[in-house]
C-alpha cells in the first residue's frame, strides 16, 4: 500500500487529508488533563496518609476510618481509570485519526494497540467507562446511608444505561465483522 504524497494529491483532497493534524492540539490536551490527574492522584493519596498514618480526621466527620481509607482508595483507582482512559483516548485516537505512531517491535507498545480502529476504540473506551461508573456505584453504595434514595437510583439507571451502550457496541462490532466472529479484539 503506497502513502498519499502531495504531489499526486490535488490541492483540496491534500487540505481535507492534512486537516487531521488539527487534532493534534487536542491530545496534547488530553495528555495536559492526564499531568493534572496525576496532581490528583498525588493528593488523594496524601489525603490517604495523612488520615491514616497520620491521624488527621477532619473534626465532625461521621464516617469511620475503614470508610474514609475505603473511599479514598477508591478515589485513588477511579483516577487510575480515568487517566487509562485518557492514554486509550490519546494514543489509540491519536494513532487511528492522526498518524502512525510506528511503535512495531517496541517492548512497552500496548497489546492493543496493533489492532486498534475506530470500532475496537470504542468498545474498549465503553468498558472502560463501564469500569469508572463502577468505581463511582460502589462509592455510593457505601455511602447509600446519607444519600437520598432517588440520587442511588438515578446512579444505578446511568450505570445500566453505560451497560446497555457498551453491550450494543459490542454487539454491533461483531454483526460488523461476521468474519471475525471467534476472535478476540
Amino acid at each position: 500500500m503506497t502513502t498519499p504524497s502531495k504531489s499526486r494529491l490535488g490541492p483540496l483532497p491534500y487540505l481535507i487529508f492534512s486537516s487531521r493534524w488539527l487534532q493534534l492540539p487536542l491530545y496534547l490536551g488530553l495528555i495536559v488533563a492526564q499531568a493534572i490527574y496525576v496532581v490528583q492522584f498525588l493528593r488523594e493519596l496524601w489525603h490517604l496518609i495523612d488520615t491514616t498514618l497520620l491521624g488527621h480526621v477532619a473534626d465532625g466527620t461521621a464516617e469511620s476510618a475503614e470508610t474514609t481509607i475505603m473511599l479514598t482508595v477508591l478515589g485513588l483507582i477511579d483516577v487510575v481509570m480515568i487517566s487509562n482512559l485518557l492514554v486509550m483516548v490519546i494514543v489509540g485516537g491519536y494513532e487511528t485519526f492522526v498518524s502512525r505512531l510506528k511503535l512495531e517491535g517496541h517492548p512497552d507498545q500496548p497489546e492493543w494497540l496493533s489492532h486498534v480502529n475506530a470500532t475496537v476504540l470504542k468498545v474498549k473506551l465503553a468498558m472502560a467507562i463501564i469500569g469508572i461508573s463502577s468505581i463511582h456505584l460502589l462509592a455510593t453504595f457505601i455511602k447509600a446511608d446519607t444519600l437520598n434514595p432517588q440520587t442511588i437510583m438515578w446512579q444505578v439507571l446511568l450505570h445500566l444505561a453505560f451497560v446497555v451502550s457498551a453491550l450494543a457496541l459490542a454487539y454491533i462490532d461483531r454483526i460488523m465483522q461476521p468474519g471475525a466472529k471467534g476472535e478476540a479484539h
